[in-house]
């Protein structure tokens, strides 16, 4: 099954305001979600940005999401942070490198069939092993940053 992920911030493939990047103040932008099942126990969310010259980065990690939660933003605290790409609990902006073209941020979020997927602070890596089965839905949005000269 599908979710359907949106932000009141920006449109699917648009590009993030500069006030949700580390140009800006590094807020985590608003999104939100519908078509979560109905046996679902709770959600979680990645950022991540493939584009990074190090590989994949992860800009967010949230879980344990109740899954009468549709939306977050910033100042919504309804899930456990896990840690960043940063090495910090919760959102790190989009900072790609000035030189390099447009990244892009890829929002997945995932509908579960178990209530928790453990406590605060675990890695993008530790969220994706734990989810591996207990996918219900999944959805994701994508948005894009390019840094000036």
């Amino acid at each position: 099954m599908t979710l359907t992920v949106r932000s009141s911030a920006f449109q699917d493939g648009g590009i993030i305001p500069r006030q949700c990047t580390c140009d800006g103040e590094n807020l985590a932008p608003p999104l939100d979600w519908s078509g979560v099942p109905s046996q679902s126990k709770s959600v979680a969310l990645i950022c991540d940005d493939p584009d990074a010259p190090s590989g994949t980065f992860t800009h967010w990690v949230l879980y344990n999401i109740p899954p009468a939660v549709h939306s977050l933003d910033a100042r919504t605290p309804v899930a456990t942070e896990g840690v960043n790409g940063f090495g910090k609990i919760g959102f790190g902006g989009p900072c790609p490198p000035k030189k390099d073209p447009a990244h892009h941020y890829h929002f997945h979020v995932y509908a579960l069939d178990v209530d928790s997927l453990g406590p605060a602070g675990l890695s993008a890596e530790d969220v994706r092993k734990a989810v591996n089965g207990h996918v219900i839905a999944e959805g994701e949005l994508v948005g894009t940053y390019k840094r000036a000269s």
